[in-house]
């Protein structure tokens, strides 16, 4: 019999989420209805932090593009933009981009408001590319910051080096120049202590989604990182900075620990413990997770988790009374951290699965973004070779259903699965 307690907290963190996520593109809608410009950001480097100093809504195109795939209507997005002259063989989310400005901003969620300025990162090359069609389109002002990523094989230039300080330094001075773009754009003088309030409400939501992860280490786990933790980015990215944010985090942990406590899984019954590389099938989104789930299969850990959330993974705190030479810091840590994790995934993935009891691991390469899928095979290989662990290689796309075959797909994971069957049971002969 359910108790009152679980009745409240098991699954709140689902329901309040889609409802701040609701909730974040009402407000953009309502923002574009009156003609209020917007500051358009990627997951990779978002300077929320700067941003929301100056109370300018945010955008994040990627999330806008994924949520057409979700609702099953990218494929009028991406011919759209195809017939304009895009190719075919481009990001998925820059086209579905492309289309929705196209379009006015006319989009699933509510109309999005035109970009005022753009904040980018090198973290992901197409982001310079994309920026420069935004540039062309409402001619306004775009800020790249350079963050330097790791150069050698022994992290020669990590935390405490000479070359980390030099880079500090370097990310702090395109971050003041980042703020000067910002008053001019807004018309309004930098407010120091406005920054060190995102940046306290930033840290709140670090904090929780370093100890979410962490939960998820329970067996059985307590949340699918694949499609619970999809709704949580959302949240993450989007509201990040925002005070609703922190506590929403706040809550999220607290839902997962009664969980842990009162040991309620994810799943009725969970067999085998997955972790997922890449970005998800979102033209199939719902029905992908189930190929693995009805073999009672689930998701624990993603390196999506990881490079797509702003680098809250690491926990980081900003130091409040440092706060611009903290943000340049968190900043150049965190990117750096998304970078490692999509060129060096087999390090990343062989460190994520530590005190999860992976396994399998699912590698989900796809046609639309190189940067993410480049390099898989060699790294799966790499990592079977040092760990033994069994992986699928099953390739689709994020957005383009015209590329994605779900009954070939179903074909490659129930093979996979039946090897994990006949594997453990030659470990049970073999005890």
């Amino acid at each position: 019999m359910t108790t009152t307690a679980e009745n409240d907290l098991v699954g709140r963190g689902n329901r309040e989420g889609a409802s701040l996520f609701r909730e974040w593109f009402s407000e953009l809608d309502q923002g574009a209805k009156e003609g209020q410009a917007a500051a358009y950001v990627f997951v990779m480097g978002s300077f929320n932090e700067i941003l929301k100093s100056f109370d300018l809504p945010v955008v994040f195109p990627e999330i806008n593009s994924l949520q057409t795939a979700v609702r099953r209507v990218a494929h009028e997005y991406l011919e759209e933009a195809e017939d304009h002259g895009y190719s075919p063989d481009i990001c998925g989310y820059v086209k579905a981009d492309i289309g929705t400005q196209l379009r006015g901003g006319e989009h699933p969620m509510g109309q999005i408001p035109k970009p005022s300025i753009a904040v980018l990162t090198n973290a992901c090359n197409t982001y310079l590319k994309w920026a420069e069609a935004w540039e062309r389109m409402y001619e306004m002002p775009v800020v790249t910051l350079d963050i330097p990523g790791n150069r050698s094989a022994n992290n020669a230039s990590a935390p405490g080096s000479v070359d980390f300080q030099n880079d500090v330094r370097y990310v702090e001075a395109q971050i003041r120049e980042l703020i000067a773009v910002c008053e001019k754009v807004t018309g309004k003088k930098f407010d120091i202590d406005k920054l060190r309030e995102v940046m306290g409400n930033v840290n709140s939501l670090s904090s929780s989604w370093q100890k979410l992860l962490d939960l998820n280490k329970h067996r059985p786990s307590v949340f699918n990182a694949l499609t619970d933790g999809t709704i949580y980015l959302g949240v993450a990215n989007g509201l990040r900075g925002d005070a609703r944010a922190a506590s929403y985090f706040s809550d999220l942990v607290e839902e997962m620990e009664y969980k842990v406590a009162n040991d309620i899984g994810t799943m009725n019954e969970e067999d085998w413990r997955l972790c997922f590389v890449g970005v998800p099938c979102y033209p199939i989104f719902r029905r992908f997770n189930e190929m693995f789930s009805e073999w009672k299969g689930t998701f624990v850990h993603s390196t999506y988790l990881w490079f797509a959330s702003g680098g809250s993974n690491l926990g980081y705190q900003y130091d409040l009374a440092n706060p611009i030479a903290s943000l340049a810091e968190g900043n150049l840590i965190s990117v750096r951290d998304a970078m490692d994790s999509m060129f060096h995934h087999d390090q990343v993935v062989e460190k994520m699965m530590d005190g999860f009891g992976i396994d399998g691991i699912v590698y989900h390469p796809i046609k639309s973004c190189r940067t993410v899928s480049t390099g898989l095979a060699d790294g799966r290989r790499a990592l079977a070779e040092r760990t033994g662990i069994p992986s699928l290689f099953i390739e689709s796309d994020m957005m383009d259903q015209r590329v994605v075959s779900e009954a070939q797909m179903k074909n490659r994971a129930d093979a996979f699965f039946e090897g994990l069957i006949a594997r453990r049971n030659q470990q049970l002969i073999s005890q």
